[in-house]
């Protein structure tokens, strides 16, 4: 396996039940640090009928897929629109960032949309989303000592600074870490195996830099431009976007 995207994934995503709005990848390749045994994190959105909307028996708000191809293990995980605009207009910035992945496999003028109203949509509170994901992270990275959970941890702090700084998300820990000296050794540790062995030396700067990241996080938040809550007119054209889109 390389570390490219597989040709195959939309054709795994368009398995699905429904229409897809959109599929994108997540997780380690949209983070930089896919290794050669990551599985494969497609993340969708797809549109229920309308009579399994309004109806007595509805359909699925998320639908959720597993499975091994060639080898790859594979997570498919698709919300309705609606579930999927509700998360998107409540500060979660897994949804965001499954949005706007630059790993498009699917994509429909929908999608286009809904990328357009998100910078609309941000808040300085996605920051609760990166510092309580970079908790969960660093406490499964003190249990186990593995590469996967500190490259996240360092990840989410650094996504969810440069979000809070500028506006505009970037996940790419590779971009991100530019200027941290172990961060490329890190990431080369994992692309060689999943949990692999931890450099020497770089457990001692993490226990330093992570406190010292999650506090410029929590300054960035309270010193930046974004708005506490979402534009008034995204939300409203979200909400159009969802009636035009289920009466049509």
């Amino acid at each position: 396996m390389t570390l490219d995207v597989p040709e195959w994934a939309a054709d795994a995503a368009t398995d699905l039940p429904y229409p897809l709005i959109f599929c994108t990848v997540s997780g380690a390749h949209l983070y930089g640090f896919a290794s050669i045994d990551s599985d494969l994190d497609l993340r969708a959105a797809h549109l229920l009928p309308l009579a399994e909307v309004v109806g007595l028996r509805t359909g699925p708000e998320t639908l959720q897929r597993g499975g091994v191809r060639d080898g790859v293990e594979l997570d498919v995980v698709s919300h309705d629109l609606l579930k999927f605009a509700r998360l998107l207009n409540s500060r979660n910035g897994y949804v965001l960032e499954q949005l706007l992945s630059p790993l498009v496999v699917v994509t429909s003028p929908l999608h286009a949309a809904l990328v357009e109203l998100a910078p609309e949509l941000i808040t300085r509170h996605h920051a609760h989303h990166y510092l309580g994901f970079s908790h969960s992270q660093e406490k499964l990275y003190a249990k186990g000592g593995e590469l996967k959970p500190a490259l996240y941890t360092l990840r989410v702090l650094l996504t969810g600074i440069h979000l809070m700084r500028t506006g505009s998300l970037e996940t790419d820990l590779r971009v991100l870490g530019a200027d941290v000296d172990y961060v490329a050794d890190l990431i080369a540790a994992k692309r060689e195996a999943e949990h692999g062995p931890f450099p020497a030396g770089v457990a001692e700067r993490l226990a330093a830099d992570i406190p010292r990241l999650r506090a410029e996080l929590e300054a960035a938040r309270d010193a930046s431009p974004l708005p506490d809550k979402p534009s008034a007119e995204a939300v409203t054209a979200l909400h159009d976007l969802i009636v035009q889109t289920r009466l049509s």
